[in-house]
């Protein structure tokens, strides 16, 4: 790195900044947790616990987004003005030093970025995730299981936790269908990137001729709706079916069915749940899962109104990157337009750039 070059990186990280302050509004944020503060100083406050619950997660959400971004702005400003001094004093030192630390002022200012992108309401909530493989047999199923792998990988490097609600296996490799909770901090914000079909092209390991295959699966993700989110469901739009779970036989095979379908009729989702070996726990699930399909469909709806999109575009149909193993390694997102070539590091859970470089690019 150049002068030159590190003077268009801080004017580059300048622009991020002030785009950032318009949708932060740095004195908006300041004025509301005054009114928070004022209103932690009335003793009815605390007596509705479950109020003053929701009023200090709010407070430590803005709290939280006006540190990082004063912190980051801060740090610009700083850089900014050392490397204005040093180079009127002809202090190369000072200068070297600003070069090695370049990366870690552009990595402040886009988590700060990314903060912002996961400022949604729904962002925060943990994430439900269903891969189901398309058209191709062994191959997609296979396709799917490396997808379930590959999220499985990034949630262990992101520190959240995993519980799985139904998992069906292959007839010979891979899955037929899985679904699962991750849980954490902005899991569902970080995961809607992955809603949509992902196309895998690759020597198939399961042809004989070594012909090159192209695979595709769907990943749905859903805000995992809390209980103060009212959907109501009828039963006369329901559709029940139990049916036996699968498992790997012996003495742990199921012999009830306690393993749960249930089709929403007018939109025809299907949700399905065996994790329990309770029949009621398994409903229980798979009605939470319906109520957050049912949930993200909604957001879908009233985002496409917003932007002018035909309701037949509306879902979980659209290709959103591709993973290239042959005859050249890569993989490319459609929504960022960004190619990446550490194609292993991505298939074992290394995607959170992937993510981001997505996030920032519908902003």
């Amino acid at each position: 790195m150049d002068s030159y070059e590190y003077g268009e990186l801080l004017k580059s990280l300048s622009t991020k900044i002030d785009n950032i302050k318009q949708i932060v509004d740095p004195d908006s944020i300041k004025k509301k947790l005054k009114e928070i503060e004022q209103e932690e100083q009335k003793e009815e406050f605390w007596s509705d616990a479950k109020k003053a619950g929701a009023v200090q997660k709010e407070k430590n959400r803005l709290q939280a987004i006006l540190k990082r971004y004063e912190d980051a702005k801060t740090a610009l400003e700083d850089a900014k003005e050392l490397f204005e001094m040093a180079n009127e004093e002809g202090d190369n030192d000072t200068i070297e030093e600003l070069f090695n630390d370049a990366k870690n002022l552009e990595d402040l200012v886009t988590k700060v970025e990314i903060a912002v992108m996961l400022s949604d309401e729904n962002d925060s909530k943990n994430a439900i995730v269903t891969i189901h493989p398309g058209a191709g047999g062994t191959e997609s199923q296979d396709w799917a299981s490396m997808l379930y792998r590959m999220y499985l990988r990034w949630a262990e490097r992101m520190g959240f936790k995993v519980e799985e609600l139904d998992y069906q296996a292959g007839d010979e490799a891979g899955i037929k269908d899985v679904s699962f909770i991750i849980k954490g901090e902005n899991a569902y914000g970080y995961m809607k990137a992955e809603n949509g079909i992902h196309r895998l092209v690759r020597i198939s390991p399961f042809d004989s001729n070594a012909k090159r295959h192209t695979s595709f699966t769907s990943v749905m993700v859903s805000p995992e709706v809390d209980d103060d989110i009212d959907i109501e469901i009828e039963d006369k739009d329901i559709r029940v079916d139990t049916y036996r779970a699968s498992g790997a036989g012996g003495q742990h095979v199921n012999k009830t069915d306690s393993a749960i379908r249930i089709t929403h009729i007018p939109t025809g989702l299907v949700v399905q749940c065996q994790n329990d070996r309770s029949q009621h726990k398994n409903r229980a699930s798979a009605m939470k899962m319906l109520k957050s399909r049912l949930y993200e469909l909604e957001l879908e709806k009233q985002k496409a109104e917003k932007d002018g999109i035909p309701k037949s575009e509306i879902g979980w149909g659209h290709q959103i990157r591709s993973y290239v193993l042959q005859p050249y390694q890569q993989v490319k997102d459609n929504r960022s337009n960004k190619a990446y070539s550490n194609v292993s590091a991505i298939l074992d859970g290394d995607i959170t750039k992937v993510i981001e470089d997505v996030l920032i690019s519908m902003s």
